[in-house]
């Protein structure tokens, strides 16, 4: 019997403990702002785009010049060069999603970007279909002016580690200067594998005016690197060991083949791997989305509230269990979204609140069950063991058709489906370990095995008229 309240006590101290950490690390609930190195900056709730406010672009992809066999990797490639361009602008946390044909869109792929904080339709337009920029850069030379360059990045660095506002971009690259070459004179890339190590590497091939430039830089910089640059970001920096005159060339550099096909990718991403056209826009006001993100938290409260009165009001002290059991599994849930940065939406918060339900559908039917074995003559204690382990079985079944909804959901639904699927099916796994091992733990830890009239009415039900207490 110590061991089960050292284990109740146990679980009330992590969880109160993790109620904790959700209450600070959270500013709209402590009312401060967010410094830096605080909770509250490193595990702040991520907010989906219905609920920050921002765009919601859905482009359409041609792939009917694609080798069936290659869509993916050009839709891949796709979103990575749109990544790159929206990061360009400092966007934070965008979101490109490829989606593939199926029950969505009639066998259509798509690309659906979500650009929180930017209301502007038009500039969020030209931010995708901007062309991107492929630059090849040779070192800088030591001397003042670098050593400038360095110091101003530094300080740029001190002042965004701080918390502090920071210059988006530097005046020049502290440690490469560009050349003439560009994505321009880029013929193609491609991935090749050594024939005696197997080791792959990326060879790539410029037309006629980019080979003598080409030849040029590498004349002039054997030993030293030359830096590739796609939208003003660094994707690779070879060493050059020779003078390159045949306008092609290898890269090495201990890649896997997942990491070759990448920069295979990204070489080749000069232009868009495939044409696309915008098919739906969307766009929701900051204040629009702080509004939803209220609603949402107020109809929780309620609802959890409700529940909670309904709980103790037909259950008495098993409902009292069972509301302590909900709030740590609430406090649970929400540092898990916490701590692995789950994106919250409307919907995900509905799925979470779905879960609550289900994790009270689970106490009740253990409850409802204890209260019919009390009636049938057995004690208290046998009627709480009993009751555990002959609503097991209900609740099992009930919660894993939940589940395996939840993964269809989240398979093949769209963005807003997915962020649903995911907190309820998240919640129901969390629900199942709350109504099971938390409420059983903290009623073990009770310790109640004579039955009377009074424990009787502390577990909401009643002896039967033919039975003595006991």
């Amino acid at each position: 019997m110590l061991k089960t309240r050292l284990t109740a006590l146990l679980i009330l101290a992590l969880g109160t403990a993790v109620g904790y950490f959700v209450y600070v690390s959270e500013p709209r609930i402590t009312q401060s702002a967010p410094t830096a190195g605080s909770l509250a900056h490193k595990y702040p709730f991520k907010l989906g785009l219905d609920l920050s406010g921002g765009t919601h672009l859905v482009y359409k992809a041609d792939v009917s010049g694609v080798v069936p066999g290659q869509v993916n990797e050009a839709m891949d490639s796709l979103r990575d060069v749109i990544e790159r361009r929206v990061n360009l602008f400092g966007v934070a946390e965008p979101v490109v999603q490829v989606e593939s044909g199926g029950f969505s869109n009639n066998g259509e792929e798509r690309l659906n970007i979500d650009l929180p904080g930017v209301t502007d339709i038009n500039k969020a337009v030209t931010m995708i279909g901007q062309t991107p920029l492929l630059e090849f850069k040779t070192e800088r030379p030591e001397g003042p002016e670098k050593d400038a360059l360095v110091a101003e990045l530094e300080a740029a660095q001190a002042l965004y580690d701080a918390g502090k506002p920071a210059p988006s971009t530097l005046r020049e690259d502290p440690y490469y200067v560009s050349t003439d070459l560009t994505g321009r004179y880029l013929k193609s890339a491609a991935i090749e594998f050594n024939p005696s190590t197997r080791e792959p590497t990326v060879s790539i091939t410029f037309d006629e005016e980019g080979t003598a430039l080409f030849t040029e830089i590498t004349s002039a910089n054997v030993g030293k690197t030359v830096a590739m640059y796609l939208d003003g970001s660094p994707i690779s920096a070879p060493v050059v060991r020779e003078a390159i005159t045949t306008g092609t060339a290898q890269i090495s550099g201990n890649f896997t083949p997942e990491e070759a096909k990448t920069l295979v990718g990204r070489l080749n991403s000069g232009a868009l791997p495939v044409p696309i056209e915008l098919v739906s826009t969307q766009t929701i006001g900051a204040s629009l989305g702080e509004a939803a993100v209220h609603d949402g938290v107020r109809a929780a409260a309620i609802g959890f509230l409700t529940v909670a009165i309904f709980l103790i009001v037909l259950y008495r002290l098993p409902g009292i269990i069972a509301v302590i059991a909900l709030s740590l599994y609430v406090a649970a849930m929400l540092a898990l979204f916490k701590l692995f940065g789950v994106t919250l939406t409307a919907g995900g918060i509905a799925g979470f609140i779905i879960s609550i339900g289900i994790a009270v559908d689970a106490n009740v039917l253990i409850f409802e069950r204890i209260k019919e074995e009390i009636m049938h003559g057995r004690t208290v204690g046998d009627a709480t063991r009993t009751g555990f382990a002959r609503a097991w079985f209900a609740i099992r079944d009930s919660n894993f058709s939940g589940i395996i909804t939840s993964i269809i959901l989240f398979t093949f639904g769209t963005p807003l489906i997915k962020g649903f699927a995911l907190t309820l099916g998240l919640g129901i796994v969390m629900s199942m370990f709350s109504a099971i091992g938390i409420s059983r733990a903290f009623l073990y830890a009770l310790s109640i095995n004579r039955t009377n009239r009074f424990t009787a009415f502390l577990f909401g039900g009643r002896l039967p008229k033919t039975v003595n207490e006991k």
